[in-house]
């Protein structure tokens, strides 16, 4: 079985909530268009007991083998809302400045060009992908997951926000 969990975040990430925050300090992150895209999200706890949950239903011949599932906290946002709140855990100023979803494009293809042209280490600020992505809702049906091994998130994002914040503020110590 295949599981796809989207936007992985919480206490111990080191992907989604450390880019976030480093370039939040920084002040470079601007908010793409001015549609509220809701995206769903998944709180790192609830990914990992998705995992436990699919895997006690696995076995020879069992329904969910061969299967893909959708994981996430069932919970849309818009986009910004959920990137603010996971700079607000680090205490750290909200997205207030926007582009437009075209200029965010154009810049990530000339940024693009410029590290492809110069051979340069890392990847850019901004590329096309990530225009698209922040510009865009994006979530899934989770039906498939309930139904077949009984998926339910546990842990809110509400709280999830909360632990973020204090192993955040434990981390600065």
């Amino acid at each position: 079985m295949a599981l796809r969990p989207h936007l992985i975040w919480g206490p111990g990430d080191n992907h989604l909530v450390p880019r976030i925050l480093e370039r939040g300090k920084q002040g470079a992150l601007r908010k793409i268009g001015q549609r509220p895209c809701l995206v769903d999200t998944i709180y790192i706890d609830n990914a990992a007991e998705a995992h436990l949950q699919a895997a006690s239903h696995l076995e020879i011949n069992s329904p969910v083998a061969g299967k893909a599932y959708f994981l996430s906290n069932d919970e849309p946002l818009p986009l910004w809302e959920i990137v603010n709140r996971i700079l607000a855990a680090g205490e750290i100023p909200p997205v207030t400045k926007s582009i437009s979803p075209g200029l965010a494009y154009a810049i990530g293809t000339l940024l693009e060009q410029v590290f492809r042209l110069l051979n340069l280490k890392g990847e850019p600020r901004m590329t096309r992908f990530v225009a698209r992505e922040l510009s865009t809702a994006h979530w899934f049906d989770l039906s498939a997951a309930k139904r077949d091994f009984a998926y339910a998130p546990k842990v809110s994002i509400d709280e999830g926000m909360q632990r973020l914040k204090v192993w955040l503020a434990q981390r600065s110590r």
